[in-house]
């Protein structure tokens, strides 16, 4: 486990090498002057051998306390556990030291003397205790670090769990609205036989590919732009005008410099088509359909003008449009009815504006 950096940063939060040889240093150098005062040794040679005693213990202190720092966060590894392992922590640090200073105190004092210097030891319990508060704030030190890495993965994984479910959301909502869009446009070929001539068919199911080419293109896409869209939505509408001729009038008035903003795909030809379907179409009241902008929106407006029979409204298009922007950005379509029109406002977005959780 010392040797392999992968194990320490998995289990301790960081490459601690560096730690621990600095702190194993500190702490030796603080037990020797609690234990064996080197200002009252009578040479060097004394003082060093009070060192290296002090060293010997903290190194044997610093080893078997760390081993169980990584038996505990590996027996007890979640948030939920973390009182319980610093309490077990707690013990093990009194306990060790006590064990450590009770063991390896008199074999070092036996070793000295064997080598001709004199040597007592003995447990001052006094001397043990600001020992293990030093030990204690090392490990707290440990736990920290540990605490605030663990904290930051679990914030990422909570951000890509987040992730993952958006864009299945998103995945949905966009499978929705594309065999919504199949749907009217087969209602319009049905139409365009029963009323036309096979090569206009041939040219409708033409068009239509080139339509469906272009919603495969944008499959992966969040976000298009307002260029793209709009060469999206005159295909769709020549579609329609397949249908509807002269009696299905679009006004574009897209400034050029607007035309390098974004909008989720496939929402100004939702609102085309939802202005189609819910609206008289006919050459005594032909639909007239104005698309420009604001400064910060994309505005599509036309006449209400209802149909005698109502279609039933599922506002499949409408809250398609608005949950994929909710998704995306914190900036909201705005949708007004006066009874006289019906304004449709899609926010014009960079890619700043697009949430960063995508």
């Amino acid at each position: 486990m010392l040797l392999n950096k992968k194990k320490r940063i998995q289990y301790l939060g960081f490459n601690d090498i560096w730690f621990t040889l600095i702190g194993i240093f500190i702490v030796s150098l603080i037990g020797n002057y609690l234990f064996n005062n080197p200002f009252e040794r009578e040479s060097l040679e004394l003082v060093m051998i009070g060192w290296f005693a002090a060293l010997f213990s903290t190194v044997c202190d610093w080893i078997i306390i760390r081993t169980i720092l990584i038996f505990l966060r590996k027996k007890y590894p979640d948030f939920k556990d973390d009182a319980k392992r610093i309490t077990f922590l707690f013990f093990a640090i009194t306990s060790v030291i006590f064990i450590v200073d009770y063991t390896v105190g008199p074999l070092l004092a036996k070793f000295f003397t064997f080598l001709g210097y004199y040597s007592t030891h003995r447990v001052i319990f006094k001397v043990l205790l600001p020992i293990i508060l030093i030990v204690i704030m090392v490990m707290a030190i440990y736990e920290a670090i540990y605490y605030y890495v663990r904290l930051k993965k679990s914030i990422r994984e909570e951000e890509q769990a987040k992730q993952v479910m958006i864009q299945a959301q998103l995945d949905t909502l966009k499978n929705q609205a594309q065999p919504h869009f199949l749907f009217n446009s087969l209602n319009t070929l049905r139409d365009i036989i029963d009323q036309d001539t096979k090569q206009e068919a041939k040219g409708f199911v033409d068009n239509l590919s080139n339509v469906y080419r272009f919603i495969l293109e944008s499959e992966n896409t969040h976000l298009i732009s307002i260029e793209k869209e709009l060469k999206f939505a005159k295909a769709y509408v020549y579609i329609q005008s397949e249908r509807f001729g002269k009696n299905l009038r679009i006004h574009w008035n897209i400034p050029e410099e607007k035309k390098k903003y974004m909008v989720v795909p496939m929402s100004l030809q939702l609102l085309i088509e939802n202005a189609i379907k819910h609206n008289v179409v006919s050459k005594t009241k032909p639909l007239i359909i104005d698309i420009g902008t604001t400064v910060n929106y994309l505005v599509v407006k036309n006449k209400i003008q209802p149909k005698s029979t109502k279609i039933p409204s599922t506002k499949i298009g409408l809250k398609n449009i608005e949950k994929r922007y909710k998704l995306i950005s914190n900036i909201a379509p705005i949708i007004k009815n006066n009874g006289h029109e019906f304004t449709v406002f899609l926010p014009l977005l960079k890619h700043q504006n697009q949430n960063k959780k995508l």
